[in-house]
């Protein structure tokens, strides 16, 4: 198994969120179009799901080439963005990937009751070394985060199904990063309160 690696952050970033922003891109660029292959008409939509998939794929691979390793999150991404993002072509129906984030997050929100069930904060494992908190901490943390997960999958289902195409796309490359960096902005008290490095200091 390969070391973890550190790369340049920007990279990182880079490697995360540039198949998003290309999506973006290429939406605004063909939403208007129809293309006829093999006899079968596809929106502009359904082609750039179709170049999103691959493309996901591949920064991913470079992602885990370079830093040797892949979070669980990393992998369930980009096993949903194949599964539902295949579908969506396969079946010309842009539904499977629209439905994509709503399962994402149901996901995460469930793992993360789970593990509050059996007393344990699963979110504790993944960011301990980013956000050092007491225990009663990470148990409040661990639950505010499983209702905003669960919080957005509504959202996700209500907007892909009452608005327009064009809404969802802006929600889903734009509305889900800030609604996650708000949240996260949000719980700098709780942080403030339940943080060790002063503990850390003082011993």
């Amino acid at each position: 198994m390969a070391d973890k690696r550190e790369i340049n952050p920007m990279l990182k970033f880079g490697l995360e969120i540039g198949p998003v922003i290309l999506f973006f891109i290429a939406y605004v660029k063909l939403k208007s179009e129809v293309f006829t292959i093999a006899g079968t008409e596809y929106s502009g939509f359904i082609l750039v799901t179709a170049m999103f998939v691959p493309l996901m794929i591949i920064t991913t691979l470079i992602l885990w080439k370079l830093t040797g390793h892949l979070s669980k999150m990393q992998i369930m991404t980009l096993l949903l963005v194949v599964v539902f993002g295949g579908l969506t072509v396969w079946l010309n129906d842009p539904k499977f990937i629209k439905m994509k984030p709503t399962i994402l997050y149901l996901f995460f929100g469930g793992a993360l009751g789970v593990g509050l069930l059996r007393g344990q904060s699963y979110l504790r494992h993944v960011m301990e070394g980013m956000m050092p908190l007491q225990d009663e901490g990470w148990m409040i943390l661990t639950r505010r985060l499983m209702v905003f997960f669960f919080a957005l999958a509504l959202t996700n289902e209500l907007i892909w199904r009452t608005l327009s195409e064009q809404a969802w796309v802006n929600f889903k490359t734009f509305g889900l990063t800030a609604a996650l960096f708000a949240f996260f902005m949000s719980q700098t008290k709780l942080f403030a309160k339940y943080s060790t490095e002063g503990e850390t200091d003082k011993s």
